[in-house]
């Protein structure tokens, strides 16, 4: 990931009182959470379905893996957010119901191959 500010030819109190954000490392970060949330949401899909997941019992499973996706993304931002991003929730919520599409759609074809078929 991305750091949003260069820290240099600036003092260490002006680089705490001035937040500096560059829109190409921004950009770059929310790709990772996107392609991050897109592929887990496809891997979650796909083991609810074969795990034979139903109803409200998949969409929680979705709900778990996402929370462990963005426990997992701030981990890599090493707990500091906000010199990645500039709120909480994009780490949190982005991507969350674009995702929730491929679940569904991998969920499904998943539970169709393994049980029905």
């Amino acid at each position: 990931m991305a750091v949003h500010g260069d820290s240099s030819g600036k003092s260490k109190d002006a680089m705490n009182d001035l937040t500096i954000l560059n829109a190409e490392n921004m950009m770059s970060n929310m790709k990772i959470i996107n392609y991050s949330r897109t592929f887990m949401s496809i891997i979650a899909g796909v083991m609810a379905g074969i795990l034979g997941f139903n109803g409200v019992i998949g969409f929680v499973f979705y709900i778990v893996v996402m929370a462990v996706t963005s426990l997992g993304l701030t981990a890599k931002a090493n707990f500091s957010v906000h010199s990645y991003f500039d709120a909480w929730n994009r780490v949190l919520l982005d991507g969350f119901f674009g995702g929730l599409m491929s679940f569904v759609l991998f969920w499904t074809f998943a539970y169709d191959m393994v049980h029905i078929f």
